[in-house]
């Protein structure tokens, strides 16, 4: 299964404005998550999704402010986005419940972080072993960084 890696360019972010009404709509709300949330993303991200990732959204919480934005509906969690997790610079993990596809909360969530991650000075953003490759070509205009499978994620221990 190919893993690449992908660049975004954060000098050049489409605006997100039309991106975030468009959840804020359906009554989702786009946030940080909160120091004292910790138990309550990670354990959602490791139930719905791989317990590496509940490690690395633990380590989201470890920074300040967190590093972590979720998306939520009537106090439920629906999906979630980290950066500067696994490394500096890097975008994810991320996920987004099933009954919540199609929401464009997973773009909203990816804009969220790509925003920070130019904040604190970044000129580019690194979507690290990527999945939905065609998603983010689309949604941000994301590009394959060549050579870059396995990237940092080689030798990884099971779970």
């Amino acid at each position: 299964m190919s893993m690449i890696d992908m660049l975004v360019r954060l000098y050049a972010l489409p605006d997100s404005g039309e991106i975030y009404e468009r959840v804020e709509k359906q009554g989702i709300t786009l946030r940080r998550a909160r120091a004292y949330e910790r138990h309550i993303v990670s354990t959602w991200a490791g139930e719905h999704f791989s317990p590496k990732w509940e490690s690395e959204v633990k380590i989201s919480f470890s920074r300040q402010p967190v590093s972590c934005f979720i998306a939520t509906r009537d106090k439920e969690i629906l999906g979630f986005a980290c950066y500067e997790t696994t490394a500096k610079g890097f975008y994810g993990p991320t996920g987004v419940s099933e009954a919540a596809r199609g929401t464009g909360i997973g773009k909203a969530l990816l804009f969220k972080c790509m925003e920070s991650l130019k904040e604190l000075g970044y000129v580019y953003g690194v979507i690290g072993g990527v999945g939905p490759r065609e998603f983010y070509e689309k949604a941000i205009g994301a590009t394959e960084i060549p050579g870059s499978d396995p990237g940092i994620y080689r030798d990884i221990l099971p779970d």
